[in-house]
């Protein structure tokens, strides 16, 4: 991009600062950075938001060029976030520049639309990379990485064994020998984090997570959630939102 195009940008972001247009929700915001840099491509679901939705401002007349410059904004704002989560600045603006010269191209909506998903799935999956390298062994990276892309179901070790190739046995003592949590434990704990983030961002009920991570019952989603959050899933909604009303209040 040339020193014209991204001065164009920041000035129609000053000039637009001070409309009355709504900005999405800056918490909102804010986690799905965070997902992003956690590698959890199933949270950053969650809090994925179209490109130029509901609350961005205008930054030209021209559709196409405007999405555009949304998409260096967004690819912008994440690649320093996965720098400062780890990533190489080398590795994260490399993506970067990859996605950018590809948006320069497009010549459709579509393609620009279609190419921010990919980019946003593209450093999700190479931030998972980021933060379990050097932590643990090739084999247990690929089953916490099997872990993730299966919290909607039921997770069975045995599965995961012959999806790794390896003995249950064997994958079990490796997951609790690096991980210091058994397989099961890891899993009920992955799944607690990822609900507690959907009773703070989303309006799902206690029973339409407990559906939604395969639970066996909501009691037994309850009693996993105490167990790694410190609360039950009411009380915890409950928490969140009346620190929010107090925060805004505050105001």
């Amino acid at each position: 991009m040339n020193d014209n195009t991204e001065k164009a940008i920041a000035a129609s972001i000053f000039n637009h600062h001070g409309e009355t247009f709504e900005h999405a929700s800056f918490d909102r915001e804010i986690a799905f950075y965070e997902s992003i840099c956690s590698g959890n491509l199933e949270l950053v679901k969650v809090f994925y938001l179209p490109l130029f939705s509901e609350g961005c401002g205008i930054l030209s007349t021209d559709s196409l060029r405007n999405l555009k410059y949304h998409f260096v904004i967004s690819t912008a704002l994440i690649a320093r976030s996965c720098v400062n989560g780890g990533m190489t600045p080398e590795e994260s603006y490399s993506i970067s520049d990859h996605f950018i010269m590809r948006a320069d191209k497009a010549s459709t909506e579509e393609e620009v639309r279609t190419l921010h998903t990919e980019m946003i799935e593209k450093y999700t999956t190479n931030m998972r990379r980021v933060k379990l390298s050097g932590v643990y062994s090739k084999q247990i990276v690929r089953a916490i990485d099997y872990i993730i892309s299966h919290l909607h179901s039921r997770i069975m070790i045995n599965d995961a064994a012959e999806h790794l190739k390896l003995s249950p046995s064997y994958l079990s003592r490796l997951f609790k020998a690096e991980t210091g949590m058994t397989f099961s434990s890891y899993i009920n704990k992955a799944k607690a984090e990822e609900a507690a983030n959907l009773l703070m961002f989303t309006g799902y009920t206690d029973l339409e997570i407990s559906s939604m991570f395969a639970f066996s019952s909501q009691s037994h989603f309850i009693r996993i959630f105490r167990k790694y959050i410190g609360t039950t899933p009411k009380e915890y909604k409950k928490k969140y939102r009346s620190g929010k009303t107090q925060k805004n209040s505050d105001k």
